[in-house]
């Protein structure tokens, strides 16, 4: 039996996800939990490929980014480290890599949780859904396009200020992608009102967070109700998107 290399990361906020998660592929494991990340890694496999901890924080990350698709919270995710080498005898060689670091203290809402009397906890669709969409992400995360889309809505978030500048290029890289916007609409089952409202908010309202804020004289704040909209037509594109990927992968499949 071959050694194993530890990998680890720190995340923040430390309940980031409601669960732990686990990722398993036949040469590796990885257990998400309570800001940290471990991923086992079978050593032979890890030491002739020199791309494994950047292929596994992709994979990593891209789980972040389809949760956020839904919860729209902002999160850090360190850079891997390597930890150690566990061997089959037991003997575990440990390693210390640093990198800098910074100290943040962010305040947190109460998560509350539903339970049947014998504790375990009541499933709704809203997070059958969410988690589905992460399922959906970890499966395509090297489609390009996709994970442009992912940034742009993960810059939206972080980014409030120029919200709506990230949340257009979301609308954008689908017409790049498709060729235009008739296409794009038509493949991914967009309507056209839709399309245009998301522009018109971007690009023509006269809002501070907006793309052409030198063309207007006077500047206000996009309201709620507009933000709410903009953010749900943006987050219902990268949806369809993600089914259309999944479609095109199972009928070339079959």
């Amino acid at each position: 039996m071959n050694a194993v290399v530890v990998l680890e990361w720190r995340f923040s906020p430390p309940d980031y996800f409601d669960s732990q998660i686990e990722i398993e592929q036949g040469d590796y494991t990885m257990i998400v939990t309570d800001g940290k990340v471990e991923a086992k890694v079978d050593s032979a496999v890890y030491e002739a490929n020199p791309s494994m901890r950047d292929a596994l924080h992709d994979v990593l990350n891209s789980r972040f980014l389809g949760f956020q698709l839904s919860s729209r919270k902002a999160y850090n995710l360190s850079s891997p480290n390597k930890t150690r080498v566990e061997h089959s005898e037991g003997r575990k060689d440990y390693i210390l890599e640093v990198e800098p670091a910074h100290l943040e203290l962010i305040g947190h809402p109460v998560t509350l949780l539903k339970c049947y009397k014998d504790g375990n906890v009541v499933t709704d669709g809203q997070t059958v859904k969410m988690k589905s969409l992460v399922d959906l992400v970890g499966k395509h995360y090297k489609d390009e396009v996709l994970m442009s889309l992912l940034k742009s809505h993960k810059a939206s978030v972080s980014d409030p200020d120029n919200e709506l500048v990230y949340l257009y290029e979301i609308r954008d890289a689908l017409h790049r992608k498709f060729g235009n916007d008739g296409t794009a609409r038509s493949r991914l089952g967009i309507s056209k009102k839709d399309w245009k409202i998301l522009g018109k908010l971007c690009d023509t309202v006269p809002l501070k967070q907006g793309r052409h804020r030198g063309l207007h004289e006077t500047l206000r704040d996009a309201t709620d109700v507009e933000l709410s909209e903009a953010r749900g037509i943006a987050k219902a594109m990268i949806e369809a998107y993600l089914e259309y990927l999944d479609k095109t992968a199972t009928s070339v499949g079959s």
